[in-house]
């Protein structure tokens, strides 16, 4: 079994990609991996795996010899497995304007949610909605990136010198946030002692939310006066244009 994880790394196919081609959960894969012998593994998964490896036999692994030609079949196999996936066509996503390897991204994301969601535990629904609320926020907070790079390094899946954004800024801040981590998990932090900083971090998030909701305000009020000055009731597609440019008009007359 060994030798099968090695080359399953060695040809890079992951256990979501596994799993997909083998019909399973990822823990399954898992639970198939920790066997002593492969065939142990119910027959139609052994056989699926067999046809991956172009064998006809469990012995016939430790024989196998990774070249590129070798690598072309597995891909021609696991490929053609994952393109008839339901995937996309169940939840009704679009891929076709999606390179390759982001189809296949997209097609991991989606089935570890969904995996996760089948298995559900009582805090999955509210783990993933905070998710989507991170994934929206990524554009606009660059520290979320270096915060996911950090994890990953953290969990063994990018090699701590690898920098692809900002180098200068994330060294800085994994160094920083490296620091709060062993703060953080070696007990030298309480509650007590952080209650006045948190006290600030709820006061800063309180005057943003204010100064958002101020902003809303008085963009609706402009929007209002420019309707009423243009002697509209609404923003249509025809008025769209005139109306907004009336409000950045009204806007700049308080400037």
């Amino acid at each position: 079994m060994e030798k099968l994880n090695e080359i399953l790394q060695e040809l890079g196919i992951s256990k979501v990609k596994l799993a997909k081609y083998l019909g399973v959960s990822r823990q399954m894969i898992y639970n198939y991996l920790e066997m002593e012998d492969v065939n142990k593994w119910p027959k139609d998964k052994k056989m699926k795996l067999f046809n991956l490896l172009d064998i006809k036999e469990a012995s016939e692994i430790n024989n196998i010899k990774i070249d590129t030609e070798f690598i072309k079949k597995v891909d021609m196999v696991l490929n053609g497995d994952l393109s008839s996936s339901t995937i996309s066509h169940a939840d009704n996503i679009e891929f076709k304007e999606l390179k390759p390897r982001e189809q296949d991204l997209l097609n991991d994301i989606i089935y570890i949610i969904k995996e996760r969601f089948i298995e559900g535990t009582s805090d999955t629904y509210s783990t993933y909605k905070y998710l989507l609320n991170f994934i929206q926020g990524l554009e606009n907070v660059k520290e979320l990136k270096y915060i996911m790079v950090y994890f990953d390094k953290l969990l063994g899946f990018v090699k701590p010198e690898e920098f692809l954004f900002n180098e200068e800024e994330q060294f800085i801040f994994e160094s920083i946030f490296h620091s709060a981590m062993i703060l953080y998990r070696g007990g030298g932090a309480s509650k007590t002692r952080l209650a006045e900083q948190h006290k600030k971090f709820v006061m800063e998030i309180e005057q943003k939310n204010e100064e958002k909701l101020s902003r809303t305000e008085e963009i609706n009020s402009a929007k209002i006066q420019a309707l009423r000055e243009l002697g509209y009731t609404e923003i249509t597609k025809e008025n769209a244009s005139e109306v907004l440019s009336k409000i950045a008009e009204i806007e700049s007359r308080e400037v």
